[in-house]
Parts: C-alpha cells; structure tokens; sequence
C-alpha cells in the first residue's frame, strides 16, 4: 500500500514529540509509534502453518521477504472483520524483527507530544504489565497505544530479554561505586535492567519511570551545588516514556554544560539504523537493543573507563 519514509515522518530529534499510526479493529482506536512501522499493505492472503501460536496468523511473502502474520483482533479478543481483502496489514521492525499485524483500517498519523500521553491507571491492570503502553489524547479521541514489544515477545519469548543471559553476568568490585540512573517506564524491564546491574556489582541505581522525572532528579542535583558525580556517574533510558522521551532527556542532558560529562546509554527496541543516527545527532554515547542485556555491563565499564 505504501513505504513509511522514515526521513520524512521521523520528526526533529529531541522535540519530545511522536508520531502515532492511528488504526482500528473492529472500530476500536488503537495506535502505534510510526518509528516502528516500515510500511502498510493491503491484506494479502497467507499460508497458515502447523502447530503454530494460536495468535500467528499465517506467513506471506512480499518481495521474497517471508513475514509472519499476527492476528490482533484475535489477540485483543475482538470480532474479526466483515470483509478481511479490506483489511490492512502493518508491517513492524523492532528489536531487528520484521512483523506483519493484521488490523482492520489505517485512519492516519498524527503528532503529539509525549506530554499528552498517559501511563494506564494501575487499576486496569493491576500489578502486571498491561497490553496497552500508553493513552493518548488527541483532539476529541483518546487513543490506546499498545505494547507491540509484549505481543511479540508473549508469541516468541526469544525475541525478548533473556533471564539466562543475566545469569551470564559476573559481579566486579571495582563497579559498587559508580552511580548508575535507569529511566524506564516498563515496570518489568526495570527490574530485569537493575537485577543485571546489581549481579554485576553495579549495586548503586537510581530508577525513575519517565525522562521527565529524570530530568526533575537531575535537576535537583544541579540546584544542590554538589558535584555531579556525587550522585550519578551515568544514565540508561529507553526511548519510548510517557511525559518525556529518552530522545529529549539525551538533548537536555547533552546540552547542559555540567551534565554534558555523564554518558548515556540508550536502550531500547526502537534501536536500528536511522534511529542511531538520530541518537548520535543527540550525543548518546552507546544505543542497544533491548535484547542484548548482557552488553549493558561490558558498555557501562567501557563508558566509566573500568575495563
């Protein structure tokens, strides 16, 4: 149907703001970050495949590519669709994964900035990860942002961090004294970010849950007089956060002329050519895909001169 130009779409690095693909299942507004979309299609018949997860479609093969097929409204638990040779197909990439979803209609893009976007209450979903990342305000409409990285990695649990390659990581004592802040807004990766940085010595962490508390925390520091490295020796943050993107927290702390010395590690799915010219633009020191965990520590000591 059409290629997603990502120089043309992608917006000014650091602006605190995204573009959102809005589309619907079963007339339900849903919504994903246009960063991860390479291109929609029209729907196209695929070839189903045996004994696989209830919620993979099938596969097809454009342009000799073979993608395989999630059924979204299958996995929301909506209807299916009157007419599918209507639908649509968004073809993803994240994580270095291509991905087709299949939804109903493609309603358009739109600007916002991360500020108009909600975490969901924790109501909805209690203490576990819920499906929807975000809640977005747009106009008279409030759009559900899903967790595509959680879909994919339910379906394909390889495809996400690997418990065993944090067991690989081996403690250090020259790390105990070096102040690591982590800016996640994933309660979970949060965890499995700290747990691989605790085993391996680095037992002094400061998490927060959105560049804009980051930046409130760094801010602090900044006001307190104290020298920086006082309270923090160097900052990972995924890129995708409600109220303030990492994008955005890379330029402030980059542009800032007693922060500028701290190195910052983006870590997130988002990572791939483009988007690590975008985080170079910037300043980030190092970007990594969330799947590669076990480079967090080896960089970390490559980045504070340990190793």
């Amino acid at each position: 149907m059409s290629n997603i130009n990502q120089t043309e779409i992608l917006l000014e690095s650091g602006t605190n703001e995204l573009e959102i693909m809005e589309f619907t299942i079963n007339g339900e507004i849903f919504g994903i970050n246009v960063a991860k979309v390479r291109e929609i299609m029209m729907y196209a018949p695929v070839k189903e495949m045996q004994n696989a997860h209830p919620m993979v479609e099938g596969i097809f093969k454009p342009r000799g590519d073979v993608i395989t097929v999630i059924d979204l409204a299958k996995y929301l638990g909506l209807p299916p669709s009157n007419n599918s040779a209507r639908d649509i197909f968004i073809i993803t990439n994240f994580n270095g994964i291509d991905c087709a979803f299949h939804v109903h209609t493609v309603v358009g893009i739109d600007r916002i900035s991360w500020r108009k976007i909600q975490k969901p209450d924790r109501i909805i979903y209690g203490n576990s990860a819920g499906v929807a990342t975000g809640i977005a305000e747009y106009e008279d409409r409030l759009i559900t942002i899903l967790d595509f990285e959680k879909i994919v990695s339910e379906i394909c649990p390889e495809t996400g961090i690997q418990l065993q390659d944090i067991e690989t990581v081996e403690a250090c004592s020259s790390r105990s004294d070096k102040i690591i802040l982590v800016v996640e807004d994933s309660s979970l990766l949060s965890r499995m970010i700290i747990e691989c940085l605790h085993k391996s010595g680095y037992t002094r962490t400061v998490k927060t849950d959105n560049g804009q508390e980051a930046w409130d925390f760094l801010t602090e520091i900044l006001d307190s007089g104290d020298p920086v490295e006082e309270h923090i020796n160097l900052i990972i943050t995924d890129i995708e956060m409600p109220q303030m993107d990492g994008h955005r927290l890379t330029k402030l702390v980059k542009e800032n002329p007693q922060l500028k010395v701290l190195p910052v590690i983006l870590f997130s799915s988002l990572i791939n050519e483009e988007m690590k010219i975008k985080g170079e633009q910037l300043g980030a020191d190092e970007q990594i895909t969330k799947p590669e965990i076990a480079r967090l520590v080896s960089t970390i000591d490559h980045l504070l001169n340990l190793k």
